[in-house]
């Protein structure tokens, strides 16, 4: 067991080794002009990517906005079950992202998507659409890259394809994103 557990750890560190810096500061940025034009930022996932999507728009939404002091416009489109079921139930579940971005989305807007394959049909579905439509998208995706790697503006790749430990790196980012604007002086003036 204990075995075990070191190996984990030591491939979770090597996990987190894989995050590029300068991609996470090129995101850091692109959030501060969006929080400055007044833009729309829109994250969203499934399974316990959802998860990491809802925690970080309230990280984002909170602790960051109050730091500023002027509120970041996020919003978690995983977060109401039942526009999704009814969307899922009356067309499809791919398009469960994809319909609420047609009713919220403007260009200018970033989408955010965390995913561990990269290719989940109903976020290639809704990148598909804000790309079209003149949204800047962002992905964290896992080893195997998917189709989000390269539908992207700007993709992060977390170089394993364990589930656990891409989801564990995906948060870590997210935070970073939120806490830049808690802890960075420069990014509150």
């Amino acid at each position: 067991m204990r075995e075990w557990i070191v190996n984990y750890i030591e491939a979770e560190k090597a996990a987190l080794d894989s995050i590029p810096v300068e991609q996470v500061e090129s995101i850091i940025l692109k959030f501060k002009e969006a929080h400055a034009e007044g833009r729309q930022i829109f994250v969203f996932g499934n399974g316990g990517s959802a998860s990491n999507a809802s925690h970080f728009a309230t990280d984002l939404g909170k602790g960051s906005s109050d730091a500023l002091g002027k509120r970041f416009k996020v919003l978690s489109l995983n977060d109401n079950v039942s526009w999704m079921t009814a969307i899922g139930n009356d067309y499809s579940y791919e398009d469960i992202y994809l319909r609420q971005l047609e009713n919220y989305g403007q260009a200018g807007d970033i989408v955010l998507t965390m995913s561990v394959s990269g290719s989940s049909p109903n976020l290639v579905k809704a990148f598909e659409w804000a790309n079209d439509k003149g949204l800047h998208t962002i992905a964290l995706v896992g080893g195997k890259r998917g189709k989000l790697a390269d539908l992207a503006s700007e993709t992060i790749v977390i170089d394993d394809t364990h589930y656990g430990r891409a989801e564990d790196c995906q948060m870590g980012i997210a935070h970073m994103l939120c806490y830049a604007f808690m802890e960075v002086e420069e990014l509150r003036s």
